[in-house]
């Protein structure tokens, strides 16, 4: 399945609060915290403003090292969600769509008071 990106460069701001979640939660792959994070703001009701996210840092990643062994489910999940906002399945909207949500589910996670170590974060993953 074609991903939505070849490589993720994430801004400075989301290293930054990724910096935050590794510190509280003690996982240290970049990887892993964004996925939580583009399922945190995939669950969201509402779609992501439309900002522009400047890929300014010195995080970059490629899709199979982000996604890990479950890149088409979230491939899967990313293009059920456009359908589900009325917006078109097309490579661009995609690859726009799947950075917005990155950046803004990893907000909602550092912003996520809650969160004081892994056991927190899976919480909000099981908790209705």
């Amino acid at each position: 399945m074609q991903p939505p990106v070849e490589r993720i460069r994430l801004s400075q701001s989301a290293k930054d609060q990724l910096i935050k979640l590794k510190r509280l939660t003690k996982v240290e792959q970049w990887n892993i915290l964004c996925r939580w994070a583009l399922c945190r703001s995939l669950a969201e009701p509402t779609r992501p403003s439309p900002i522009p996210i400047p890929a300014d840092s010195n995080v970059e990643m490629t899709w199979p090292v982000f996604s890990g062994n479950i890149g088409d489910s979230l491939i899967l999940a990313l293009k059920q969600r456009c359908k589900n906002d009325g917006l078109e399945v097309s490579p661009e909207i995609l690859a726009n769509q799947f950075r917005l949500h990155l950046h803004r589910g990893i907000g909602y996670l550092a912003a996520d008071k809650s969160i004081k170590n892994i056991e927190h974060l899976i919480q909000l993953s099981v908790s209705p």
